[in-house]
C-alpha cells in the first residue's frame, strides 16, 4: 500500500520527467492549434482576449505575429487584443507566427456574438468571396491560409472540410485551379476524412489565391452535395527585395535654390503584397559623393522618395563647389524600414545647374591692333573671363561694337571654342584717310543676367587700331573706260587718253602706262600721257569683237619700291559701216531633164553687216553671159529668191551667175556662180553621172529650203 509520502515523491519525479522530456523533445509551433473565444457583447480596445503560446525552440528571437482580421493584433508576448471597440466579428480568425527558425498557424473560433456582414479579409486584405449561406448544406468549409515559401516535408495538412450529414460510403472530391487545373496537383483532399493538404511550396507573387470547390460523391462518382467554394489564400512572406526599375536617375537643381527645393523623386518597386509591411518601403540616403561643402546636401522623404535640398542657397553655389555633380546612393528598405527588412539601392545623379549670376569681364581695358591698308580679316582676339558654366548661354559671350565704326568697316564675332571676340576688318581701310581707329566694344552673355547682377565697367573695352601704309597700285578713273568709234577708222586714230591716279598721295610717285591685253593687236598707248591710238584697222566683224564691243586692258605702274600696278579696262563700241557684200546659198542645184516642175532652187542671202546695211536683198541674173528665155529668178521675201527654168534642158552642167545686192548706202554687190546639174530621172532613179552631180533630187532640195523659210 502506497503512503502519502511515496505518492508525493512519485508525482515529483513525474513532473521532472515530463519537464525533461519537453526540454529534450521541443516541437516548434503553437502549443494549441485551435482555440475558442466566447465573444462578449463588445471587444474592448487593448483589453486582452486570450493568450497564445508559440515557440521556435530557439528562444523566439524576432517573433512576429499576423492576424487575419484587421480589428485585432497579437502583442509580442502572445496576447490577442482588439484594436478598437467592436461588437461584430467573423466566425474564425487565423494567427500566423514566424521567426527566422519556425512558423505556424493557429485557428481562433468565435463562439456566439454577431457575424460581420460582408467578407472576411486576412491581414493582407485579399479580396475574398463572401461566406456562402448554408441553405440546407451540410458541407462546412473555412478559408485556408497558407504561408508562401514553406519548406519540406510535403505534403502537409493545411485545413479540413466537414460534412455533418455525409452518407455512409460517400467521399470528398476537390476540384479547381491547383487541383485538376494548372498548376495541377498543388492541392489534394483526403476523400474519407476531408483533410486538405498542399504538395509543394507556394509563391504568392505567382498566384495569390486559389479558388477551389469541394463536393461529396457516392461510390459511383455521382455528386451528392456541392460544389462548395473553398478559398486558399497564400500568405505573403518578405521574399522580394525592393528594386529601382526606372533608372538612370538624373535630377537637376538650379544653383542658389532655396532650402527645401524638390530635385527629383526616387520610387522603388517591391513584388510582395502591397497591403503588408513586406512591401511598405522607406527611403534613405546611404552615401553622398562628394561630401563637400556639407556631407548632407540633400534629404530624401522616407515615405515618398522625394529628394530635396537641405543646405542654404549660399552653399548651393556652382562656382564654389568642388564638383557641380553629386551622386547619392539611395536605399529602399521594406518592412517600413525595420532592421529585418530587405533592401535595394540605386544611384541618383544630381546636377547643379548654372544660372547667369556672373557677368563676363574683359581681361584688360585696352587692346592694340595693327592692320595694313587694303587688307581684310581678323586683326585681334579680345579675351574675357566668365565664371559660369562653359556649356551654357550664361557663359557664351556676345560682342557689340558700340562706338567708332560709322563706316561699318569692322565686325566682331564670337569664337565658340574659346569665347574670344574676333575683331575683323570687312571693308579695306585707307591709310591716307585715317591712320588710326578707336573702337569701344561691349560684351554680354547670350542668357540674361539674374536680377541682382548687372554688367559693369569691366564688360567694356577699348581697341586701338593702327593702319599701316602700303604702296597701293594706281587706280584708273573711270573704270571701265568706254568709247564709241566707227569701224575701219584710219590707222593712227586717237581713241582716248586714260587717266590713273596714285592713292599714295603723300609719296608723290610717277605713273607709266602699258598695254596689258589687246587680243587683236589694234592698239597702242603712250607710256607717259596715256594716249591710246590705233595701230590697225578696227573691224566690227572680227572674231575678237563680241556684240560690237572690243575689250582691251591697260596697266598703270607707279614708281614705288617695289612698284605697284593697277589695271584698267577699255570698252570700244564699234559702229557698223557697209563693208561686207552679201553672199548666196546654196551654190549647187539639181533638176531633171524632163521635169514638169521647172523650179530649180530657192536661194538665200546673208550679210555680216548690221541693219540697214543688210536686207532686203536684190537678186538678179547676170544677163551679159546668159541667154534670154532660159532662166528666171523671182523674189520670195527680203532674203530669198526662186530660180526656175523657162524650158527643159539637156543633161549637162550649167553655171548661172547670180548677182545679189544689199541695202547699204552705198550698196555692195556680189556675183556668185550657181552650178545647176541637169540629170536623167527615170523610174525614180536620178542619174547625174555625166555631170558628176550630187545625188540629191531637186524636189527634196526645194522642200528643205521652203521648210527653212
Amino acid at each position: 500500500m502506497q503512503t502519502a509520502s511515496s505518492r508525493k515523491e512519485r508525482a515529483r519525479w513525474q513532473v521532472l520527467l515530463v519537464t525533461s522530456a519537453d526540454d529534450l523533445e521541443c516541437t516548434p509551433g503553437f502549443q494549441r492549434k485551435v482555440l475558442h473565444i466566447h465573444q462578449p457583447a463588445e471587444f474592448i480596445e487593448d483589453q486582452p482576449v486570450l493568450n497564445l503560446t508559440f515557440s521556435d525552440c530557439k528562444g523566439n528571437e524576432k517573433l512576429h505575429y499576423e492576424v487575419s482580421s484587421p480589428h485585432f493584433k497579437v502583442n509580442s508576448d502572445g496576447t490577442l487584443v482588439a484594436l478598437r471597440n467592436i461588437t461584430a466579428v467573423g466566425r474564425t480568425l487565423f494567427v500566423h507566427a514566424r521567426t527566422p527558425h519556425a512558423e505556424d498557424m493557429a485557428e481562433l473560433v468565435i463562439v456566439g456574438g454577431k457575424d460581420i456582414q460582408g467578407s472576411l479579409q486576412d491581414i493582407f486584405k485579399f479580396a475574398r468571396t463572401s461566406p456562402v449561406p448554408r441553405q440546407k448544406r451540410s458541407i462546412v468549409v473555412s478559408p485556408i491560409l497558407i504561408p508562401e515559401n514553406q519548406r519540406q516535408p510535403f505534403p502537409r495538412d493545411v485545413g479540413k472540410v466537414v460534412d455533418s450529414d455525409r452518407p455512409e460510403g460517400s467521399k470528398f472530391r476537390l476540384t479547381g485551379k491547383g487541383v485538376d487545373q494548372d498548376p495541377k496537383g498543388t492541392f489534394r483532399i483526403n476523400e474519407n476524412t476531408g483533410s486538405v493538404s498542399v504538395t509543394r511550396t507556394l509563391d504568392r507573387e505567382t498566384i495569390a489565391t486559389y479558388q477551389l470547390f469541394v463536393e461529396t460523391t457516392d461510390a459511383s462518382g455521382k455528386t451528392l452535395e456541392g460544389p462548395v467554394p473553398l478559398e486558399v489564400i497564400v500568405i505573403d512572406q518578405n521574399d522580394n527585395r525592393p528594386i529601382f526599375r526606372e533608372g538612370p536617375y538624373i535630377g537637376h537643381v538650379m544653383e542658389g535654390s532655396p532650402t527645401g527645393t524638390t530635385v527629383m523623386r526616387m520610387t522603388a518597386f517591391d513584388a510582395d503584397d502591397p497591403a503588408t509591411d513586406n512591401a511598405l518601403l522607406r527611403y534613405n540616403i546611404r552615401q553622398q559623393t562628394p561630401d563637400k561643402p556639407s556631407p548632407n546636401m540633400f534629404y530624401i522623404d522616407p515615405e515618398k522618395g522625394d529628394i530635396v535640398t537641405v543646405v542654404s542657397p549660399a552653399l548651393l553655389d556652382r562656382e564654389t563647389l568642388e564638383n557641380p555633380k553629386y551622386e547619392l546612393i539611395i536605399e529602399a528598405q521594406d518592412m517600413a524600414g525595420l532592421d529585418v527588412g530587405l533592401t535595394g539601392t540605386a544611384t541618383a545623379t544630381i546636377v547643379i545647374d548654372d544660372k547667369n549670376d556672373h557677368s563676363p569681364k574683359f581681361t584688360k581695358k585696352e587692346f592694340q591692333a595693327t592692320v595694313e591698308e587694303g587688307a581684310v580679316g581678323v586683326i585681334v582676339n579680345l579675351t574675357v573671363e566668365d565664371k559660369d558654366d562653359p556649356t551654357t548661354g550664361a557663359w557664351r559671350a556676345a560682342y557689340t561694337i558700340i562706338n567708332g565704326n560709322p563706316g561699318q568697316s569692322f565686325e566682331i564675332h564670337t569664337n565658340p571654342q574659346t569665347n574670344e571676340g574676333m575683331l575683323s576688318v570687312v571693308k579695306p581701310l585707307d591709310y591716307e584717310i585715317s591712320a588710326f581707329h578707336t573702337l569701344l566694344i561691349k560684351v554680354e552673355n547670350e542668357d540674361p543676367l539674374v536680377p541682382d547682377v548687372s554688367y559693369g565697367p569691366s564688360s567694356t573695352a577699348t581697341v586701338h587700331i593702327t593702319v599701316l601704309d602700303v604702296n597701293e597700285g594706281p587706280v584708273f578713273y573711270p573704270d571701265p573706260m568706254m568709247v564709241t568709234k566707227q569701224e575701219n577708222i584710219s590707222v593712227g586714230s586717237v581713241l582716248l587718253t586714260v587717266n590713273a591716279t596714285d592713292p599714295d598721295s603723300l609719296q608723290h610717285q610717277t605713273i607709266r602706262y602699258s598695254v596689258y591685253k589687246d587680243p587683236a593687236g589694234w592698239l597702242s598707248i603712250n607710256p607717259i600721257n596715256g594716249t591710246v591710238d590705233t595701230t590697225a584697222v578696227l573691224d566690227r566683224e572680227s572674231p575678237f569683237v563680241h556684240n560690237s564691243v572690243y575689250t582691251a586692258l591697260f596697266l598703270a605702274i607707279d614708281s614705288g619700291n617695289p612698284p605697284a600696278t593697277g589695271t584698267g579696262t577699255l570698252l570700244i563700241t564699234l559702229e557698223d559701216i557697209n563693208d561686207n557684200a552679201p553672199v548666196i546659198y546654196p551654190t549647187v542645184a539639181e533638176v531633171c531633164d524632163d521635169a514638169r516642175n521647172l523650179s530649180v532652187v530657192i536661194l538665200g542671202a546673208s550679210d555680216k553687216d548690221l541693219h540697214p546695211n543688210t536686207d532686203p536683198f536684190k537678186f538678179e541674173i547676170h544677163k551679159q553671159t546668159v541667154p534670154d528665155k532660159v532662166w528666171k529668178i523671182s523674189k520670195i521675201n527680203n532674203t530669198h529668191a526662186l530660180v526656175s527654168l523657162l524650158q527643159n534642158l539637156n543633161k549637162a552642167n550649167y553655171n548661172l551667175p547670180i548677182m545679189v545686192t544689199d541695202s547699204g548706202k552705198p550698196p555692195m554687190t556680189n556675183i556668185t556662180d550657181l552650178r545647176v546639174q541637169v540629170c536623167s530621172c527615170k523610174n525614180s532613179k536620178v542619174d547625174c553621172n555625166g555631170a558628176g552631180a550630187l545625188h540629191l533630187s531637186l524636189s527634196l532640195l526645194l522642200f528643205s529650203l521652203l521648210s527653212l523659210l
